[in-house]
């Protein structure tokens, strides 16, 4: 009861601050952090993720709460006496498959992640009102399925002919701070709120032991990063959309964002080549570089019509957005539809990141091995189990078998041991993995 109190005292509040910035849509906002105390910085703590990785000091989140009431208090007194510092975030690279290159993670502190919560609650509600439909990247209620659905719908019913790819290369990374800073400071005049979004975007990065402090960028995996982003792009890219490329276009335009994941869907072929153009320096003009090759036209009209209407595409291709591969294929019916399925990227990141599991971890025993891999498969059903991506999730599900298999046939030393025939009778009479099924019908509007 007291933690549904707590909630619903902050939603109240938010529901204030969305209606004072809906009444005064070109204000700055002087007086937020007036919000902030002991139960808006508990709620905080309890949105962020219990099982998220230590900063830099290796405080769990659990750690952090075995004398929560105290540090909140405390952090509260930092945060608006100025004195906060923010700490260095760890960051570590993964691989980016198909490339050189890497992906940086970031792992701020759990009171970096809990401070960083509590102005992200104080700032959504004002930048919501301001946000546009066709943005849907970490923003409450929304999620990469809306997105999803909003370029079927779009595509299916404007009669899409060219889809615009955008590419940004390592966004988070070269965000110009002077200019997002400028950009907060038209709308928040809060002085608590300025200076700790200052200290956050300055604090340094740990690698490999190393302290150092780059130029641009947002604090990447930080709470507050995602919120900055959507704001930095509302700017750069959604604004210029909606009140410049829309009102010049000859047909019809639509575009979709996540997060800077982007695609922009034309009618008319002219129209998609004018704004590939200039896209280039629009960005550029906000300090962000886009991937030459990775930035594309793609011809994508409906197969039958394709060339009809002199765009000169005589055959759709294919584009990747939100880990699915989007495609013209034929319905049930016999109706020309765009389809999705999953991603060849990142169905081989998936099954390797299974792979490594099941060698990691071969010493367990089969059972506890089995029942992980089946929450790994419904993991990726969940996210890629859409209407019409049954052959893909087949596919994930034979292939997480057939790894299964070879490092349990690896972990014995007798040859033979786990053979596809005793392995074919385990999984008929012990261990049955679930089949693919369709979690996301994204296309309750096809014919």
């Amino acid at each position: 009861m007291k933690d549904t109190l707590r909630s619903e005292n902050v939603f109240t509040k938010q529901g204030r601050i969305a209606d004072i910035a809906r009444q005064q849509p070109a204000q700055r906002l002087t007086a937020l952090n007036h919000c902030l105390d002991v139960a808006w910085l508990t709620e905080a703590y309890h949105r962020v993720r219990q099982d998220s990785a230590p900063g830099v000091d290796g405080q769990t989140v659990a750690d952090y709460g075995q004398h929560l009431e105290e540090n909140l208090r405390e952090l509260l007194h930092r945060a608006k006496r100025g004195s906060y510092v923010a700490p260095p975030v760890k960051r570590v690279h993964i691989p980016k498959e198909g490339s050189g290159e890497t992906r940086p993670i970031g792992m701020p502190t759990t009171e970096d992640k809990v401070l960083q919560r509590a102005v992200a609650m104080l700032m959504e509600p004002i930048y919501e009102e301001a946000f546009y439909d066709f943005s849907y990247g970490f923003r409450p209620g929304r999620s990469p399925h809306q997105g999803l659905e909003a370029f079927w719908q779009a595509a299916s019913s404007t009669g899409v002919g060219w889809v615009l790819e955008v590419d940004i290369r390592k966004y988070f990374d070269s965000v110009d701070r002077s200019k997002l800073k400028a950009l907060v400071g038209q709308r928040i005049g809060d002085g608590v709120v300025l200076r700790l979004l200052s200290k956050w975007l300055h604090a340094g990065v740990m690698e490999e032991g190393r302290l150092h402090y780059p130029e641009a960028g947002t604090p990447q995996g930080g709470v507050i990063s995602p919120l900055l982003s959507n704001i930095y792009l509302h700017e750069v890219f959604d604004r210029w959309f909606a009140d410049v490329v829309r009102e010049r276009m000859e047909g019809s335009v639509f575009a979709v964002r996540y997060a800077d994941d982007l695609v922009i869907g034309f009618t008319h072929r002219r129209d998609a080549e004018r704004v590939y153009r200039v896209i280039f320096q629009r960005f550029e003009k906000y300090g962000l570089k886009l991937h030459p090759e990775k930035t594309r036209l793609v011809a994508f009209g409906r197969p039958e019509k394709a060339g009809a209407d002199g765009n000169g595409a005589t055959e759709p291709g294919t584009f990747d957005f939100l880990g699915f591969t989007h495609y013209w294929g034929k319905s049930r019916k016999g109706y020309w539809v765009i389809k999705r399925k999953t991603a060849a990227k990142r169905l081989r990141r998936s099954l390797k990141a299974t792979g490594d599991w099941c060698r990691r971890y071969r010493h367990k025993g089969m059972l506890e091995q089995f029942q992980t891999l089946v929450r790994k498969l419904e993991g990726h059903y969940a996210y890629y189990g859409i209407t019409g991506n049954g052959r893909s999730l087949n596919q994930a599900r034979t292939e997480t078998v057939k790894l299964w298999q070879k490092w349990l046939q690896r972990r014995s030393r007798e040859p033979g041991a786990m053979t596809w025939e005793r392995m074919s009778r385990l999984l008929r009479e012990t261990f049955m993995f679930p089949y693919a099924r369709v979690v996301h019908s994204i296309y309750r509007a096809n014919p």
